[in-house]
């Protein structure tokens, strides 16, 4: 699989300056922690699954939530265990190309009992998703992926939920976070990515916010995540990929403030059509929040609605102009240090402190691809929607 694979290889020869590169599920952690991107939630019930999953395969989605948890209700967990059981198993003899799955538990007990009725379909799961997550509740889930995979003979990975009362309550917060840390880390080969529940972050003080307004804008929101990251998200080599939080919204009745996504970028390429749809659909709000995300420390998304999808890589992709500084900064020969100049004469490249920005900038362009000099985020997402 690869960002942007559905689109032909003369578009993406247009676009790119890099492609993007081609992975799959045996790929190495780092990389594919990396290349989840917009990580599309889908409840477990649903009777279609297996065409679902392959539908969106072929719309560009690249990783998978199969959800037996908030998704779906207390009655209908066993009839979802079923259904997945199922689907595996129609998508094992089917033989197409699939996105990385992982499936939501609710419970420790899920994680064996699945993987064994799963049988040789397991090989197409990638791993669990783990809710609520802190050292206390998430250890048990850890252990049991670990023997669930040495029994199946099968790389499972864990993303863990980060989304508890403990985590938000300002007088529980850092106990909370030294716990989860001393539970990722011992399970750190098995980790793939921290994942943040904003809206159960919302729900503990009856908030919700509004499409105009991001996660960034709910103040106590916005500390805890910088908190995770603070703590769980650093460059140093201890770090974790933490991804951004769901945006909720697909479709706005009614706006109460001005869009926000300016007209210029649009007119250039007589986009102005793309523009109205994506405000129309909330998706200015979107936008802006991947934005945020990324200058926040976090990479990839979660999303619930298949046209969340596209935004969140287009906004992923390297700028001609990124690659040039991290390339510089990374040379050999700047290994001493010191301060120079950006190709494009417009920034100072610090090396020393602006290195482990270039090295992560790397590892993106790696997986999503350099835009060509020429080609923003725009061209991007309306060459994704056509295919």
């Amino acid at each position: 699989m690869r960002h942007f694979g559905h689109i032909a290889p003369e578009v993406r020869q247009r676009l790119f300056h890099q492609e993007p590169c081609e992975f799959t599920a045996d790929s190495p952690a780092r990389l594919l922690s990396a290349a989840l991107g917009a990580t599309l939630y889908s409840p477990a019930t649903r009777p279609r699954l297996a065409d679902d999953i392959v539908k969106q395969t072929g719309r560009g989605v690249v990783s998978m939530v199969l959800c037996l948890e908030d998704s779906i209700g207390d009655e209908d967990v066993a009839e979802g265990e079923e259904n997945l059981v199922r689907q595996f198993t129609d998508l094992a003899q089917r033989g197409v190309d699939l996105p990385l799955l992982f499936i939501r538990v609710r419970s420790p007990e899920q994680i064996p009992d699945l993987v064994r009725r799963l049988g040789p379909a397991v090989r197409l799961l990638s791993g669990f998703v783990l809710p609520k997550f802190t050292e206390e509740r998430g250890i048990p889930f850890l252990e049991a992926l670990s023997a669930a995979e040495a029994a199946g003979g099968h790389r499972l990975f864990a993303m863990p939920v980060l989304e508890s009362p403990e985590l938000l309550y300002r007088e529980t917060r850092v106990e909370t976070l030294e716990g989860i840390a001393r539970a990722v880390d011992k399970y750190r080969d098995r980790v793939l990515a921290l994942r943040l529940g904003v809206t159960d972050f919302c729900s503990s003080y009856g908030l919700r916010r509004a499409p105009d307004m991001t996660a960034w804008d709910v103040q106590i929101v916005a500390s805890v995540i910088a908190d995770v990251v603070n703590m769980l998200g650093r460059a140093d080599g201890t770090g974790f990929t933490v991804t951004g939080p769901v945006w909720e919204y697909f479709r706005v009745q009614e706006r109460m403030f001005k869009p926000q996504l300016r007209r210029s970028p649009f007119l250039e390429g007589q986009a102005e059509e793309l523009r109205e749809a994506l405000i129309e659909h909330a998706m200015d709000g979107l936008l802006r929040e991947i934005t945020l995300d990324q200058a926040n420390g976090l990479l990839g998304k979660t999303c619930i609605h298949p046209s969340h999808v596209l935004p969140v890589h287009a906004l992923s992709v390297v700028s001609h102009e990124e690659f040039s500084d991290a390339q510089d900064i990374l040379r050999p020969e700047r290994g001493g240090g010191g301060v120079l100049r950006s190709q494009y004469t417009n920034k100072m490249n610090e090396v020393k402190p602006h290195r482990a920005w270039a090295e992560r900038t790397m590892l993106r362009a790696e997986v999503f691809g350099v835009a060509n000099e020429d080609i923003g985020f725009v061209e991007l997402l309306a060459a994704g929607i056509s295919g």
